[in-house]
């Protein structure tokens, strides 16, 4: 590879994967109204390619390609070049990806995709070699091969840059048939069951590798054994966090998941770390915890949450966005251990963490050792003499010994910026967290994360804003951002009964069905009516790696139409579920939050109403108990304008619960005790 010192357009960004190109000899150019300006005018092809910089195969590419003069010259004679960051950008990346998979049959990142001078797609891919090799022709014979058909078949090239373009507009449209009433009233019960049908009984998880974490999937089934006392959905889902918490995914010394596992035992990660990863799972191990009171889902939660706080935490109490796969050029080298490393660092207790955690000489994992624990506790202490307290205090010891010597290696590099919907994520996910915990410390990083946003990332017109890296970037806010949002407040509200947050999530809303409707008035675009620069405002309806904003808004609007009293929220939601409900029960997996919004449905929140001087205390003791689903307001007396907490006086002698469906509450209860009681008997 040749030495070189450029540097190109991406000097000026801010995002941490922009600049890792920045000194390529590639002129990149960023997705930016000066550039799309410079397309039109020099009427060349486009290749746009999307990453992010925690990317493993992004830096593989830039590495072979990317860096290379003579691919770089190439690419500078035929193209406009664009590099974009897929979490800055999401929703080009949405459209372009949809691209690439209609003509591929795949899809992933590096995504590589070539454009016309009026951005609609015509040919793209993921990774390309820097030599024919894997079934794929080089990147040099593709870029070639492009530029010489852009000039010879232009007529051609833009007709099928129409086609494609047509077949993206039409996938957008998700008019289906509905159920019929009964089958709708069965539908949780077909969502579980092909859930259940889809899991790995051994391994845990759904299908084989890779394998993702899926939370939505197993907090749904955590909820259906909640509405059903169904027993295989409960060990579906525990079989599943059990197995992820042993593996490889879960970092042992320092807390936290990767991403992915690549294997079906959860054993080798794909070692980077996404702040949205880690937030859903909190999330459903606090569930969890909640439903079974296993220690170790706390264990895993507080753990996870200390890495959070130790190592994605900016000063100001935003998130950051994820840690790279890669240190010194090598995947996974800050996580993995030889034997050697090991023995010499716990002499004598060596034995027997190498045991509990599957190291040995000739490794695991490419010549080295991933920490995972394949064989249960009481095997490992009984193959030692040990009692399981014995060990579990041994094993702490030593894995403090290994987290101290770790700190001293070169660290995977850090994606600094901070996300508006994944930090709004982790805001739900730690009010869930001091619910189930009853730790103060995680409201008050909940509350101070939100106060990050409200001052960082919202604009002059009091908009929301999509990123911030030191100062706000210009991108408007997305979707997915605002129906996150506005699902923290919610939660905030619930967790500090302060009805301010419900304020905000109200004035929120009405943005949203201002901004983003789609135009049947029932689904919503992914990017607001002001973005003009994407060639198709997309309806995202898949649960991916984070929920579809959509199914957020179809659970926020069913649940701020009761705190409102509007009941045309309810009325949309209801309309969104019934279009989706089709592709969910067919393809639970990929519509997990759409799942759990047809299961809120269904099993009606109970309205809980905490009137009274002591209404504080009562508050966390009926959040500390697992009710998945619910609406909460807690007050001394004085809000009863809301409908929920209208005509229900504030008692002088006591602190009194109401138990509501519709409005309509049973006679009131005192103490938490009676609450409890008359919850599982009526709801």
């Amino acid at each position: 590879m040749q030495q070189h010192t450029y540097t190109n357009n991406l000097i000026n960004e801010t995002s941490p994967y922009l600049l890792q190109h920045a000194h390529n000899p590639v002129n990149w150019h960023a997705w930016n109204e000066e550039t799309l300006r410079k397309v039109k005018e020099q009427d060349k092809p486009v290749l746009v390619s999307i990453g992010y910089s925690a990317c493993h195969w992004c830096h593989v590419m830039e590495r072979e390609s990317f860096e290379d003069v003579a691919t770089a010259a190439i690419m500078n004679g035929n193209f406009i070049n664009i590099k974009i960051d897929r979490e800055e950008r999401p929703d080009i990346d949405h459209i372009y990806m949809d691209a690439v998979q209609a003509i591929a049959g795949n899809g992933g990142w590096p995504l590589n995709v070539f454009l016309t001078p009026d951005l609609k797609p015509f040919y793209g891919g993921t990774y390309f070699p820097p030599e024919p090799a894997f079934n794929r022709s080089s990147w040099k014979d593709v870029l070639l091969a492009v530029a010489a058909a852009y000039k010879e078949k232009r007529n051609e090239i833009t007709e099928q840059a129409e086609n494609l373009t047509a077949h993206l507009l039409k996938a957008n449209d998700f008019r289906k048939g509905n159920l019929s009433a009964e089958a709708w009233q069965q539908a949780t019960d077909k969502i579980s069951g092909n859930l259940i049908n889809l899991a790995d009984k051994e391994w845990g998880g759904f299908g084989q590798a890779p394998k993702f974490p899926q939370t939505f999937s197993i907090l749904f089934l955590l909820r259906h054994y909640y509405f059903s006392a169904n027993k295989d959905a409960l060990n579906t889902a525990l079989l599943s966090l059990d197995k992820m918490m042993a593996g490889g995914i879960y970092d042992h010394l320092g807390g936290g998941f990767c991403r992915y596992s690549t294997d079906k035992r959860w054993q080798i990660p794909h070692f980077e770390k996404m702040l949205y990863d880690n937030a859903l799972l909190i999330d459903v191990y606090t569930e969890a915890y909640q439903l079974t009171k296993n220690e170790a889902y706390a264990t895993v939660i507080n753990q996870t949450i200390e890495f959070i706080k130790r190592e994605l935490t900016a000063n100001a109490g935003g998130f950051y966005s994820a840690l790279d796969a890669d240190s010194e050029g090598v995947e996974g080298k800050y996580y993995t251990w030889s034997k050697v490393e090991i023995d010499k660092l716990l002499k004598e207790n060596a034995d027997v963490f190498c045991a509990a955690f599957n190291i040995s000489e000739e490794g695991n994992w490419e010549d080295t050792n991933i920490l995972w624990r394949p064989e249960a506790p009481d095997n490992i202490a009984a193959q030692f003499g040990l009692d399981t307290t014995e060990l579990y205090s041994q094993l702490a010891k030593s894995k403090q010994v290994l987290f101290e010597e770790r700190q001293n290696r070169i660290r995977p590099a850090l994606d600094n910026k901070v996300l508006l919907g994944w930090n709004a994520l982790l805001i739900t996910a730690l009010c869930k967290a001091y619910a189930a915990l009853q730790i103060k410390d995680y409201l008050e990083l909940a509350v101070k994360a939100v106060e990050f946003i409200e001052q960082n990332l919202v604009d002059k017109d009091n908009n929301l804003l999509h990123s911030w890296n030191t100062v706000a970037n210009r991108q408007q806010a997305f979707l997915d951002d605002y129906a996150s949002l506005v699902q923290a407040y919610i939660l905030l509200h619930q967790s500090t009964a302060d009805v301010n947050y419900l304020l905000k999530a109200s004035a929120l809303v009405e943005k949203v069905i201002k901004f983003f409707s789609a135009e049947d008035g029932v689904l919503f675009h992914f990017t607001s009516h002001k973005q003009t620069d994407v060639i198709i405002r997309k309806s995202e309806i898949y649960d991916g790696a984070t929920p579809s904003g959509n199914a957020l808004m179809a659970q926020n609007l069913t649940l701020l139409a009761l705190l409102f009293d509007k009941p045309e929220w309810n009325n949309r939601a209801q309309k969104m579920l019934e279009q989706m409900v089709n592709f969910v029960l067919n393809h639970p997996t990929s519509f997990g939050v759409w799942a759990l919004s047809i299961q809120m449905l269904l099993h009606q929140p109970p309205e809980i109403a905490i009137v009274g001087t002591d209404y504080a205390e009562v508050l966390k003791q009926v959040l500390n108990e697992y009710i998945p689903v619910k609406i909460i307001q807690a007050s001394k007396g004085e809000n009863n304008q809301w409908p929920l907490l209208s005509q229900k006086p504030l008692s002088s002698k006591q602190t009194n619960i109401y138990l509501c469906r519709n409005y309509i509450c049973l006679t009131p209860l005192n103490g938490f005790e009676a609450f409890k009681t008359t919850l599982n008997k009526h709801f």
